[in-house]
């Protein structure tokens, strides 16, 4: 008997995005949308598309995941995005994986379009994700709560067809998220005990404008690559700043 296919869409007010999300993945043999909470359409539109809604308040996406595996209990997961897609030919590349059965856990490259380009280089290709996991072999660390690492009881397999991420479509939405993101870093890194000098914030958002730019080549994407470099830098400077006020903070309070 073959193994069953669930597909897993985590969602919080994605109703703009949802339906086709739902239509890229009807090839799986079940469709369920995990909503933490949603006040938009989205669980409507979900339920008109033919997916189960589950519902689960958000604690964090390491969280969130795990549960989503233990609610399927059986078969092959595969997890994507509500800005995410995946085209006919990635389908069928899952459905001959799963058919193989030797690894436990599949990454996936991603396309990432930024600003409505496709992005190549700077980091955002191969940009691998895994996202295909078999049930019982795969959980998810939850002392990564923002940037999920997935462990596995088992190999590791590689698909070669990317899945196609909006990630995202204006420079408000960008700012917004990579905000939230340095603020979460910079409190790992001070609970890590990560102490930075003076001088830090600006060698390291040298060091990742260089990074990104020359050595994941950025410049592959010309203007565009050289200004997302450049974005990346500048919220590196900024998470480091923010490192450094959590140290002036904390002697204040001794």
């Amino acid at each position: 008997m073959s193994e069953t296919l669930t597909a897993v869409i985590l969602t919080r007010n994605e109703a703009r995005h949802i339906a086709d999300c739902i239509a890229s993945v009807a090839f799986a043999d079940t469709v369920v949308v995990f909503d933490s909470g949603s006040t938009d359409d989205t669980v409507a539109i979900a339920m008109r598309g033919g997916a189960h809604v589950l519902h689960r308040d958000f604690d964090d996406y390491a969280g969130q995941r795990n549960a989503a595996l233990d609610a399927v209990g059986q078969g092959w997961v595969l997890f994507v995005d509500a800005d995410e897609r995946v085209t006919p030919e990635l389908a069928a590349e899952v459905r001959q994986a799963i058919a193989q059965g030797a690894p436990v856990g599949y990454q996936i490259p991603r396309h990432n379009y930024i600003f409505g380009k496709l992005t190549r280089g700077a980091g955002w290709y191969p940009d691998y994700q895994t996202r295909l996991l078999k049930v019982g072999a795969a959980r998810y660390d939850p002392a990564k709560k923002v940037h999920e690492v997935v462990l596995l009881d088992g190999p590791q397999g590689t698909l070669e067809q990317p899945i196609v991420h909006y990630n995202y479509d204006h420079p408000a939405q960008f700012h917004a998220k990579q905000r939230r993101y340095v603020a979460y870093d910079a409190r790992i890194l001070f609970e890590q005990g990560v102490r930075p000098k003076l001088y830090t914030p600006f060698t390291q958002a040298v060091r990742h404008f260089r990074w990104r730019y020359l050595m994941l080549g950025g410049w592959r994407d010309s203007w565009h690559g050289l200004r997302l470099s450049a974005l990346m830098a500048w919220y590196e400077y900024r998470k480091y700043r923010l490192l450094q006020g959590l140290w002036r903070q904390g002697s204040k309070t001794k």
